[in-house]
């Protein structure tokens, strides 16, 4: 199921807040040349304290900040696709939180000083989820930040990835060195990539000299029609990371294409994984609706995967780059190597 696009009510009064968002740094920080300056996706952010008040949207975002021992700080998360992980549980469970995004006057209404976004499209303008771009927020002293591995071609522009080539892991840990220079918890944030890299390499090393399966990560749409995740996305590293090889890694025209049945079949994938989404309460339980749906499919009833039973829950939030990548990598090893999980 693909990101649904869903815009909250408008709150009582507070347009109000437009002009007067408290809490964050002045708008001309970065003209004096005080506080701290990180360039984030070719914008310049900077901040004359660490920030207090975080918005944090989407999954990537509310998952690194409890990672960056920032969840005290949070006046707002909107937009889980799923469970966050186990350790993350209870600090969200302490934050405000909305199912869908929120529309500018709401964001506002938190008085943020900060929005951390894992998605652009948060400040695509026109965008049914955009909340103004980052231009118009930084305007009024709220800072922003999108994850480095979907920088957008300008601000405004809507969810677009950078050359899928120069996203690695690296750009997951520049994500989280610059947040954890602004936000004041450097050590933390090296601590973080630390492990990350530990459990990184222990997968890379399990499958090293493997037989490398193909897999497609797709989801039923309902109309005889599959998205499926292609080589821009982040997932194509999280399988190769895993010993395995996204059969739909070509495709790098957008993250998310649409195909019909003859193309998984022409593909013939040898392992499917589903893409499911989105609720906050979602695990890998609530993906076996789309497995059965695929193997129930006839038009797919000769995919190798199929025919092989090797059609396993996945999720949408298992996709992303982020903090969840090592948690996602040793996942796809229990399913496409599970004598090396």
């Amino acid at each position: 199921m693909p990101r649904t696009r869903r815009l909250a009510a408008v709150l009582p009064a507070a347009a109000l807040l437009l002009g007067t968002a408290c809490g964050g740094p002045p708008p001309s920080a970065a003209a004096t040349g005080e506080g701290t300056t990180v360039r984030n996706c070719g914008i310049d952010v900077t901040v004359p304290a660490p920030p207090q008040r975080i918005y944090a949207a989407y999954q990537p975002a509310i998952e690194m900040a409890h990672a960056l021992g920032l969840g005290d700080r949070l006046v707002g998360t909107a937009f889980l696709d799923a469970a966050v992980l186990p350790e993350y549980a209870q600090a969200q469970a302490r934050a405000p939180y909305l199912p869908q995004m929120p529309s500018r006057e709401a964001l506002l209404a938190a008085t943020p000083d900060f929005v951390l976004s894992g998605f652009n499209d948060t400040f695509a303008d026109g965008g049914g989820e955009s909340v103004g771009t980052r231009a118009s927020l930084h305007e009024l002293g709220v800072r922003t930040w999108v994850f480095g591995p979907l920088c957008p071609s300008a601000d405004g522009r809507s969810d677009e990835a950078i050359d899928p080539a120069s996203v690695t892991m690296d750009t997951v840990y520049a994500d989280l060195r610059g947040l954890g220079t602004l936000f004041g918890v450097e050590e933390r944030a090296e601590q973080v990539i630390a492990d990350m890299q530990d459990r990184i390499a222990a997968v890379r090393e399990r499958v090293e000299g493997v037989p490398r399966p193909s897999v497609a990560v797709v989801a039923p749409q309902g109309d005889g029609t599959f998205r499926i995740a292609s080589g821009l996305d982040f997932v194509t590293r999280i399988l190769d990371i895993a010993g395995a090889d996204n059969v739909f890694a070509d495709l790098i025209d957008r993250r998310n294409v649409s195909v019909g049945a003859e193309e998984i079949i022409a593909r013939d994938p040898d392992v499917i994984l589903t893409s499911t989404c989105c609720d906050a309460s979602y695990t890998l339980a609530d993906a076996a609706p789309d497995v059965e749906r695929i193997m129930a499919d006839p038009a797919l009833a000769n995919v190798a995967a199929v025919r092989a039973d090797r059609v396993e829950p996945f999720l949408f939030a298992d996709r992303a780059a982020g903090v969840r990548v090592p948690h996602a990598a040793e996942l796809v090893v229990s399913i496409v190597h599970p004598d090396r999980a």
